[in-house]
């Protein structure tokens, strides 16, 4: 199987057009086209992790967190990056990074962690907004079907629980084709009127390269006449952090225990307890302070996240319990995501979990 083969597989799943401004998921080092003796699935990449690479013959990485973050100006080997990459390509290791697109994806890494806790009822915590668009296509009546189920199958007219939508309208639309036309219908010369449907769907930015692709190749014209529309409707199956619900509600004291059980966490850094139960959990994975506010509004008991500042703490204001995990605990099962989308696309792939614990941070 080649890289890029594979690589399809998790941008499906995760399109790159869903990484944050600040972000630089993708392949960062080596060849699309090159065949692939192996995978090795981590957090973070070090010199230690590629060499890991190396010994067991896998040269293809899948990393959480971009090796490539910031700007780079030479690459000698002066840090763990640069030597990292130096490293890799003299040793032909590809490099593949999934970063916030898995963050904002409905089954990404906010998900992974509701599911270690067992929570139901998932919800985005923060859904995205300039994502939705809705396109209206003109289609003659003989071909609407052929031409609607083609936007189907490319992505769009999917609403919550809901897909398959759209909306029809019969009409009558007019063109005369000049000298140089070739009309499906019609003269060249003459106003021709045509029996048409107006198809409405609407569909995320991210698809609408293959979503028009599908149309035009499917619409009998040669001239496909279509409008395309920005909503301001929010997308409730993409964006960060995610609200469930915990079959029963427990203490708060029993649940920071269930925490550290799942999460192989010695010690968690909270707020003050608020003497009520548990039952609505707010989770986000990675550096998660921004979202207090909007889990506060989403009406949780408790929100999990990490990278909370001291300052940050304040805002809880008695009106629910933040729980600081740690980062690289609260993002440690991306890698089971990763591992699934491999074993789905080739059950029999040689794929590895590094064994490398790159967490920078210890506790004494």
């Amino acid at each position: 199987m080649k890289i890029k083969e594979l690589l399809s597989s998790f941008e499906e799943y995760a399109p790159l057009a869903l990484q944050e401004d600040f972000d630089n998921s993708g392949l960062q080092i080596g060849d699309r086209e090159a065949d692939i003796t192996g995978v090795l699935i981590c957090i973070d990449i070090t010199p230690t992790v590629v060499e890991e690479a190396i010994q067991n013959n896998l040269n293809l990485i899948i990393s959480h967190h971009p090796l490539i973050f910031s700007k780079l100006k030479k690459i000698n080997g002066s840090d763990y990056i640069e030597k990292s990459i130096i490293l890799a390509i003299k040793n032909d290791i590809a490099i593949y990074c999934g970063h916030t697109n898995f963050d904002n994806v409905y089954n990404g890494v906010s998900a992974k962690i509701c599911d270690k806790l067992g929570l139901t009822n998932l919800q985005i915590l923060a859904p995205k907004t300039d994502i939705l668009k809705k396109i209206v296509v003109f289609v003659p009546e003989s071909h609407s079907e052929i031409v609607r189920n083609a936007m189907f199958e490319a992505g769009a007219g999917h609403i919550g629980n809901y897909n398959n939508c759209s909306f029809n309208l019969s009409g009558t639309g007019s063109f005369k084709a000049n000298e140089n036309a070739n009309p499906y219908v019609g003269e060249r010369g003459k106003t021709h009127f045509e029996k048409e449907q107006r198809i409405e769907m609407i569909y995320p930015a991210y698809i609408e390269k293959k979503l028009i692709s599908k149309i035009l190749e499917s619409h009998p014209y040669e001239e496909v006449a279509y409008d395309i529309y920005k909503l301001d409707n929010k997308l409730d199956i993409v964006g960060l952090g995610m609200t469930g619900e915990l079959k029963k509600e427990i203490s708060e004291k029993k649940f920071l225990s269930l925490l550290k059980e799942k999460f192989n966490i010695s010690s968690l850094k909270h707020t003050n307890f608020l003497n009520k139960p548990i039952k609505k959990v707010a989770v986000c994975g990675g550096s998660g302070a921004y979202l207090i506010s909007t889990a506060k509004h989403s009406g949780a008991d408790i929100y999990i996240s990490s990278d909370i500042k001291y300052h940050d703490f304040f805002l809880a204001e008695n009106q629910l319990l933040i729980v600081d995990i740690g980062h690289f605990e609260s993002e440690q099962f991306t890698k089971e995501i990763f591992y699934d989308i491999i074993m789905k696309k080739n059950p029999n792939f040689a794929v590895r979990f590094s064994e490398i614990n790159t967490n920078p941070i210890n506790t004494f």
